[in-house]
């Protein structure tokens, strides 16, 4: 059953559902994800250089700034000032963090003296959403990688673990939930794959713009995106942007074969955002 287009609430029937249990246990392959990195190093070096303006890099759920440091690595052997969260273990909490990770950003903001690019992974990308929400005027880009924002976010493997540990329901806050999922003010990249065996791949699809597109990383697994090749080839791409300017992504480079069509990619169906979960 399709679901609506019309921004209502769907019927039951035709709730989004998290991923099935043989892509859960294909997440295994992230590892070689992570082989398949550092074999092609050399090729990731001839991404586009930065210009050295900071980059944040924030960590899924259950995740520490370990799981962030082959891309901050990656980025700042491109040139770029990349920082850590620095908070430790992410045991989630899309409001009871928000002060926390905008002094954060200040403090990047304030020391580097320019606006700072935010790199997201899963609930790292949820969090990056909205501090582009709450500071505009600090935020430079918003890159996300498999991050459950849009539709039924409810369609994870980790909805109920999220609610145990963040103390948190799914379905609170639908204020800040519908604007997380909506259009943000600076420009932004989703990174996402139908592989994903943890977030149901609509959650990361957000509505294509002058300023906004998708990126669908073929057969990559949740747990590699912040170390898959080509998403690590496509995060650098979009970063090299200059500041202010936005074009569409060219998928013709050296990971071309692993990029799905740009029309494939933008196709999105719009419901009513149920509440931010994420992995």
């Amino acid at each position: 059953m399709t679901p609506p287009t019309d921004g209502s609430e769907p019927p039951a029937a035709s709730r989004l559902r998290p991923p099935g249990l043989g892509l859960l246990l294909a997440e295994m392959r992230g590892i070689f994800e992570l082989n398949a990195s550092l074999m092609l190093a050399p090729l990731l070096m001839r991404a586009p250089r930065g210009d050295g303006h900071p980059v944040l890099t924030l960590p899924g759920f259950l995740a520490s700034d370990l799981s962030m440091a082959p891309m901050r690595r990656y980025l700042k052997e491109l040139g770029y000032d990349a920082h850590a969260w620095n908070m430790g273990r992410n045991t989630g909490g899309i409001s009871r963090m928000r002060a926390a990770l905008r002094d954060r950003l200040a403090e990047i903001h304030e020391s580097c003296g320019r606006k700072v690019s935010i790199v997201g992974w899963s609930l790292g990308g949820v969090y990056a959403r909205d501090l582009a929400l709450q500071a505009p005027d600090m935020v430079r880009y918003v890159v996300t990688l498999g991050s459950p924002f849009a539709n039924d976010v409810s369609a994870t493997n980790a909805t109920r673990l999220y609610e145990a540990l963040s103390g948190e329901a799914v379905d609170g806050n639908p204020e800040l939930r519908a604007a997380i999922s909506g259009d943000l003010p600076v420009p932004t990249t989703s990174i996402y794959s139908r592989a994903d065996g943890v977030v149901n791949w609509h959650t990361c699809l957000l509505r294509p713009s002058d300023t906004a597109e998708n990126i669908e990383v073929y057969l990559a697994s949740h747990v590699g995106l912040a170390v898959n090749p080509a998403a690590l080839w496509a995060v650098a791409d979009r970063l090299a942007q200059a500041e202010g300017q936005f074009s569409q992504f060219d998928r013709s480079g050296p990971f071309a074969i692993a990029y799905a069509p740009p029309e494939q990619a933008q196709s999105r169906p719009i419901t009513r955002p149920r509440g931010p979960c994420a992995a």
